[in-house]
């Protein structure tokens, strides 16, 4: 039974549905948003050197960053070298399960990280060196 005049031709469809693009492009959001959370940024700018093997890291633990020029940086917070011990210690009494983790730019002088491992030492704190894997 066909109800169509033979007049009446089938005209195009001329209204195109987004929705399934609608959905894929929500996905890829959503999926971005997630993945972006776990990244950690830590906004100083080091170079750090290459290692061949990694360890993790404890949730709990205290970054400190340590620049070429010799500037601390405690939790993102520049601190004085002299100031370093005392926020060291502080947060270490918030969080006393808390690890050390030291982001030494490789152009850093060494005298300013022992000083950072030595801080750590005296508080018994497990004290860990940024690296970047190396990739062969």
């Amino acid at each position: 039974m066909n109800f169509r005049s033979e007049n009446e031709a089938k005209k195009p469809l001329s209204v195109f549905t987004l929705s399934s693009l609608t959905d894929i492009v929500l996905l890829l959001l959503i999926f971005f948003l997630l993945t972006s959370s776990f990244v950690t940024n830590f906004g100083i700018r080091v170079n750090v050197p290459r290692a061949e093997s990694s360890a993790q890291v404890q949730q709990q633990f205290i970054n400190i960053a340590i620049t070429p020029q010799g500037e601390f940086f405690v939790e993102g917070e520049r601190v004085q070298r002299e100031q370093v011990a005392a926020k060291v210690r502080q947060l270490h009494q918030q969080n006393p399960g808390s690890s050390m983790v030291i982001r030494a730019d490789r152009d850093a002088i060494i005298d300013d990280a022992v000083h950072v491992m030595n801080i750590a030492q005296a508080l018994n704190m497990t004290v860990l060196m940024a690296t970047e894997r190396t990739f062969r």
